[in-house]
Order: structure tokens, then C-alpha cells, then sequence
């Protein structure tokens, strides 16, 4: 299926030809096209234009729109103010360019592919061995899986990397706990069961725990399972395996409720790059692009400096020889850029992070594993907060945990969909369904749908509103397409150009064009966000044409009825694609 040029980008390119054709001396000139409260269009770069070639702005506008081609695209243009153009696009145009994305046979609504796509690493969902996911780990997951889905619709190759923290000293204390304990880990849960692979884990971190800081001798056994485990002894590693192996079971369980699939082949940890190590930082010494500073090998910074005002430089490998996240880090970037053939690199991390990954990057450009060809981005996030604005925590002062959250707010959305379902004929297994899809949508989307980089209030009482900027209020919109189509009889969704639309078709419409537009923009700037309030603006435009347009009314003529059926179907296909580009399931009955 071919695909459809958004009716912004027809206008522009007509207008640009009309500029081009009437000022020949111009050049190349940008029409400076924008949308308007006072037409559907309004084009700016004459008046930049008229200064530059010393002209009658209004004069030039004139030439322009006698330049224009007769074409069905444009209804009405009119020269404002001095010199701009307010340009109100044909009802036919809008009905035939949404016929054409409705014709797309591939799911794709017309959206062409990026023509200068490329190869992203994504490194997202970073949780850590032995360890319980919180509410911390929800972003990095529900932002990463959700870009890497836009990423691929517009025709990225996309490889997912979850760096997960399965190295380290701690694991001394653990493995040594184990040897002594061996039993530990063996727990009722059938194999695959996450909460009692977790259940465990916990009890034997928390017993290691205690020993560790109480039993000196301990300590000193654990110390020496970590050299151990660094050298690759045997047994030590057997051991880390059961670590991660039960670990595993644990993430997919949670993965498994936030609708996300994961991948053996995708979870490289830290433990992943070990063997690189070593040689990330002969490159960096032998380069000059790291110096020994009291025995540890540092890159400093001109414009980074600690408290103090000394500068504060990344510590590559320490001074007792152990190395530092940043070791790791570049070893990643030199495995991604040189083996997996990256063009980008995208890191979704907390905002907490971003000195460390700056340098990191800053590092990895002087070494020349970064240029102009590859590029490293940090999608920061904020803070999951509370109701009262602190960070997220239960009353005794715990983080919380990530299943208790998804496994309430399931629960929540459950009450709500169980209050409308005899309405509507649920029966019991689809009411615990659509529980599921709303409440982990709600979650998702609460996320989704505010920037990346601020802060957001948790807040599971607004999140499965049927009012407002909530998933459930789109997830209703569909689901309210999908009755009307079902109640529609024998009345098809078909297109009509040759009708005159009412303002709210002609919004409506206009809207639906522009899907294209906001995901090429969301995977350009990393701004899932933009997609959240596009899908919103959507539904809102849909409930005030229900209000303005009745759509099955008998008092219609037939192809009215067909052609507001079009433009609902379209509606909830566009409503259906852009949600599970955000991760988020939609229900056919709500």
C-alpha cells in the first residue's frame, strides 16, 4: 500500500511551488504553514519574504495565490493583516485523503515509513538481580517499551537491550549464602511462578543481609566469592546463574502483567560486557582520553565540578582495580555501536542519572565510538509521586512495590468495569479482561501521557476516570465506535467527497489526518507524550461530534449515514493503532 501525503504536506508543497513560481529571485522559500483558529491553515513566510526582496508584503501574498494550481484541495484563501494567507482546505480533499489511509490494507493508515531510518539500541527496564522491581523500574519500562513500538512503526530497525544489574559485590554476600544454604532457593511456586521465585530471593537477601554485617567471617568468605566470581571459578558462577536464572522468572511475571514482552536475547546485564572491560580501558588510556589521577583511571571534565569547585571526573576503573558503572557503560556503547551497528542510542533513565551519562557520552565522543553518524540520547524521567507530592512511597516509608501497584489498580478498574457491565452484557471472564486492559492502561498512560522529564502524581482514583486524560476515556471511545458499527445494521462505513461536512466532521477529520505528523514528530524528539495528547484531542473531537452529528439518525439521507460511519470507523482504527503503539490494549465491549 502506498503511502498518503497528509493534507499539510500537499498544501505546503503546492504553496512553496506558488512562492517559487511568483518570486523566482526568492530561491527556495519555507511558506511558514501552521494551523489556525481563523481557517484551517495560515501561512506566514510571505512577510520574511517581502523584507528580504524590499516588497509590498500584501502585494506578494496576491502574487502567491494567483500562482496557486486550480486543484480540489483548496476552498477559500484570503490575504490578512499584512500579508498573511488563512487557507481553508475543501471538504472533498479531507474526505478523499482519509479514504486513501482508510484503504491502507497493511494497519499502517498511510503513514509512509521514514525515509532516513536507521538502527536504535534502546536500553530500558534496567532492573536488578535478587531484587524487587518498584515503582522506580515503571517508567524506565512503560517510556522504553512504548518508544521502541513507535520507533519500529516508522520503519527504525529497533534492538532492545534491558541492562539489567546482575554483577557486582553483593553477589559475593549472596553466592557465599547460598553455598552455605543451599536450599534457599527452592520455593512451592510451580516453575514460571514470579511471586515465590521473588519470595525467596528476598528471604535469602535479607538473611545474607544480616550475617554479612554481623558475622565477620562471613564477610570475609564473601569477599573472597567475589574474586571468585570476577575470575570465573566454576561453581561461584553456577551459582550467580541461579541468581539470575530465578530473577528471570520474577521480571517476566511482572513484564507479563504490564502487557510487555521481553526476550531471553534481550537482557544483556552488566555481567554481559565483562570481557571488555579490560580492554575499554588500555583503548582510553592509550588514547589519552582517561589519566591516572591517585590510581584510578579518570576523564575529567572542563565544565563539571563537585561541590567544591575541583572537577569531578568519571572513574573508569578505580583505584584497587575494580571497574565503575562508566567502564560498563562505555563497554555497552562500544558493543552497540561497533557490533550491533547502531546509528542511535537511547537510554531510558531517571533525570537523577544524567551527570553520569553525559560524561559517559562526552567520554565515548573523545574516543570516536560517538560522531556525527552515531548518536547518544538520554530519555530522562522524573519521579513517580504521591497524592501529597513526595516520592511514592507506602505509609511505613517503603518504596512500593511494582506488582502490589499493578495488582491494585487492576482491582480499581475491575469495580469500574463491573459497575457497566450488565448494561452492556459482560460476561464474567470479559469483565476480569477488560479489568486488566483498563487498569494496567491507566497506569501506563498516567505515565505516558505527561513529559518524560517531570514529575507525576499517582493518583489510581483519577487514572480509571472515565472523565478526563485517562486511558479508560479513550478506551471508552473506542469501545463506543465499535457498538455503533455493530448496531449499524446494514448501513456501511463509506466515504462520500462529495458531501458538505459540519464543523465538527471537518475537525474531526482534519485530526485523523494528522497521525502521521505526530509519530514522525514523537519518534524524532523521543516524546511519547505527544502521542497521549494527540490520541485525547482525538476522542475529544469525537465526543463533540456525537453531540453535533448524529450518526445512525433515520433522518439522514443514506450516504450521510455511510459517511459519518467513515469517519467513526476511521476514527477507532486510528484510536486502536495509536494505543498499542503506547502498549496500551483496547476493548471491543466497555
Amino acid at each position: 500500500m502506498a503511502s498518503v501525503h497528509s493534507l499539510a504536506s500537499t498544501l505546503q508543497q503546492q504553496l512553496a511551488d506558488a512562492l517559487t513560481a511568483a518570486l523566482p529571485d526568492a530561491g527556495t522559500a519555507d511558506p511558514l504553514l501552521r494551523r489556525s483558529d481563523r481557517a484551517d491553515f495560515q501561512a506566514n513566510g510571505i512577510l520574511a519574504l517581502a523584507k528580504k526582496l524590499k516588497g509590498n508584503p500584501r502585494e506578494l501574498a496576491a502574487q502567491v495565490t494567483g500562482a496557486l494550481p486550480a486543484t480540489d484541495l483548496i476552498k477559500d484563501i484570503e490575504v490578512s493583516g499584512p500579508g498573511f494567507l488563512n487557507i481553508t482546505l475543501s471538504d472533498k480533499a479531507i474526505i478523499e485523503t482519509l479514504a486513501a489511509r482508510a484503504a491502507d490494507d497493511e494497519g499502517r493508515l498511510g503513514v509512509p515509513y521514514d525515509a532516513s531510518a536507521g538502527t536504535t539500541v534502546i536500553d530500558y527496564a534496567q532492573p536488578n538481580v535478587a531484587k524487587e522491581m518498584h515503582v522506580g523500574h515503571l517508567r524506565s519500562a512503560v517510556i522504553g517499551d512504548a518508544m521502541a513500538q513507535i520507533l519500529e512503526f516508522t520503519g527504525e530497525s529497533v534492538v532492545r537491550r534491558h541492562h539489567i544489574g546482575d554483577w557486582g559485590t553483593q553477589f559475593g554476600m549472596l553466592i557465599q549464602y547460598l553455598i552455605e544454604h543451599p536450599d534457599e532457593l527452592n520455593h512451592e511456586g510451580g516453575q514460571g511462578d514470579g511471586e515465590a521465585a521473588m519470595s525467596s530471593l528476598n528471604r535469602l537477601y535479607k538473611a545474607s543481609r544480616v550475617l554479612f554485617d554481623s558475622d565477620e567471617e562471613f564477610k570475609a568468605r564473601s569477599r573472597d566469592r567475589v574474586v571468585a566470581l570476577q575470575a570465573g571459578e566454576p561453581e561461584t558462577l553456577a551459582m550467580w546463574q541461579r541468581f539470575v536464572d530465578e530473577s528471570k522468572i520474577y521480571f517476566y511475571s511482572v513484564f507479563d502483567k504490564l502487557d510487555m514482552e521481553i526476550s531471553d536475547p534481550d537482557i544483556v546485564g552488566e555481567s554481559g560486557y565483562n570481557d571488555m572491560l579490560e580492554e575499554t580501558c588500555r583503548i582510553l588510556e592509550e588514547t589519552g582520553v582517561a589519566v591516572r589521577s591517585e590510581g584510578a583511571l579518570c576523564v575529567f571534565f572542563d565544565d563539571v565540578k563537585g561541590p567544591d569547585g575541583n572537577p569531578t571526573p568519571l572513574i573508569v576503573k578505580k583505584t584497587n582495580g575494580g571497574y565503575g558503572y562508566a567502564a560498563t557503560d562505555l563497554s555497552a556503547i562500544r558493543d552497540r555501536v561497533q557490533n550491533l551497528k547502531a546509528d542511535s542510542l537511547l537510554y531510558v533513565v531517571d533525570v537523577r542519572q544524567s551527570l553520569h551519562f553525559k560524561m559517559v557520552f562526552e567520554t565515548a565522543r573523545r574516543a570516536g565510538w560517538l560522531n556525527d553518524g552515531v548518536k547518544a540520547h538520554q530519555l530522562a524521567f522524573g519521579t513517580v509521586l504521591g497524592k501529597d507530592g513526595k516520592p511514592f512511597k507506602t505509609r511505613e516509608g517503603v518504596t512500593v512495590r511494582l506488582e502490589e501497584l499493578l495488582d491494585e489498580a487492576v482491582e480499581r478498574a475491575t469495580a469500574v468495569v463491573r459497575e457497566k457491565a450488565e448494561k452492556i452484557g459482560l460476561s464474567e471472564d470479559e469483565i476480569i479482561e477488560n479489568g486488566r486492559y483498563v487498569g494496567v492502561g491507566a497506569v501506563k498512560y498516567a505515565d505516558l501521557s505527561t513529559s518524560a522529564v517531570r514529575d507525576y502524581k499517582f493518583d489510581l482514583d483519577q487514572m480509571v476516570s472515565l472523565h478526563g486524560d485517562t486511558s479508560v476515556y479513550l478506551q471508552y471511545a473506542y469501545a463506543r465506535i465499535r457498538s455503533i458499527l455493530r448496531k449499524a445494521g446494514d448501513a456501511e462505513p463509506v466515504a462520500h467527497p462529495e458531501l458538505e461536512l459540519a464543523p465538527a466532521e471537518r475537525a474531526l477529520g482534519l485530526h485523523l489526518d494528522r497521525f502521521g505528523e505526530v509519530l514522525s514528530e514523537v519518534a524524532e524528539g523521543y516524546e511519547p507524550h505527544k502521542l497521549a495528547a494527540y490520541l485525547y484531542q482525538l476522542a475529544s473531537h469525537l465526543t463533540t461530534f456525537y453531540d453535533q452529528c448524529h450518526v445512525l439518525s433515520d433522518d439522514n439521507p443514506a450516504e450521510v449515514v455511510e459517511n459519518r460511519l467513515f469517519l467513526v470507523e476511521l476514527t477507532a482504527r486510528t484510536l486502536h493503532r495509536g494505543m498499542a503503539l503506547l502498549g496500551i490494549k483496547t476493548p471491543e465491549r466497555l
